[in-house]
């Protein structure tokens, strides 16, 4: 995805949402990787302690958020 892509992707979201992007590492190093962005959604995340970040919240998400659940926008 290009800059001008993401751009026009975002023209569609509200500008004051946070933007999160989700990855998945889990090796020993915690290393950290940098993906090519392939989508961007609004969704629902929420604070995880275990992992001391925000993660994607339950998929049975309904659109209320809860007490601990902020919908965000997010690129993949």
């Amino acid at each position: 995805m290009r800059v001008q892509d993401l751009i026009d992707e975002l023209k569609a979201y509200d500008p004051e949402a946070e933007v999160h992007f989700h990855y998945n590492y889990g090796d020993h190093w915690r290393t950290q990787v940098a993906p090519k962005v392939t989508e961007v959604f609004d969704g629902p995340v929420e604070y995880s302690e275990y992992h001391r970040m925000h993660k994607l919240a339950d998929e049975d998400y309904d659109d209320e958020c809860g007490e601990n659940t902020t919908r965000v926008v997010i690129i993949g």
